[in-house]
């Protein structure tokens, strides 16, 4: 919790600093591929998770790694040396994604299905989302076959659940009344 509460403010502060200099997009485009990279790359995550390596050795491996970065996404590599907290880079860039998103007025959608969405019915879903919400919607597809069929759509802090599963349990819960 603290960890996270940490990347918040660290988020926060690059997404002022990046609005200020008028970069706060293409800071955003070094935050997504910070997370992709992370998230594709074990060995990335347990190296700048690693209190062995020196503060020095990860901001030249990820000067290297991320040569085209932002000066702002620079800043904040030296600010986390500085601090001792590279641990939370993931972290820091995940929450700029997610605040940049909010600034402009983008919400996540994630639906979850027993079979991956076809383009149809991809387009049918965002479609019904949009009677519900007017901010621009980034659908999220999660496959999970234990909801046998149908969906669970989850926006913000507001689920649906129609998903076959849910109303077996439903049909017990009456039954056995």
């Amino acid at each position: 919790m603290v960890m996270a509460r940490a990347a918040i403010r660290y988020a926060k502060a690059i997404l002022d600093i990046a609005n200020s200099n008028g970069q706060a997009a293409t800071v955003n485009n070094d935050m997504k591929s910070i997370v992709a990279a992370v998230a594709e790359s074990e060995e990335l995550k347990n190296f700048l998770a690693s209190p062995v390596v020196k503060g020095d050795v990860k901001i030249s491996a990820l000067s290297e790694i991320f040569a085209s970065v932002q000066s702002e996404t620079k800043g904040l590599f030296r600010l986390l040396l500085e601090n001792k907290r590279f641990e939370i880079l993931p972290e820091v860039a995940s929450q700029y994604n997610a605040l940049f998103d909010e600034m402009n007025g983008v919400e996540t959608a994630k639906v979850t299905t027993a079979f991956p969405l076809t383009p149809e019915l991809e387009a049918k879903v965002l479609a019904k989302i949009k009677e519900f919400s007017n901010k621009t919607i980034t659908l999220v597809n999660t496959v999970d076959p234990s909801i046998l069929g149908g969906f669970v759509l989850r926006i913000g802090d507001k689920q649906y659940n129609a998903s076959i599963a849910n109303r077996l349990r439903e049909l017990k819960r009456e039954l056995s009344n």
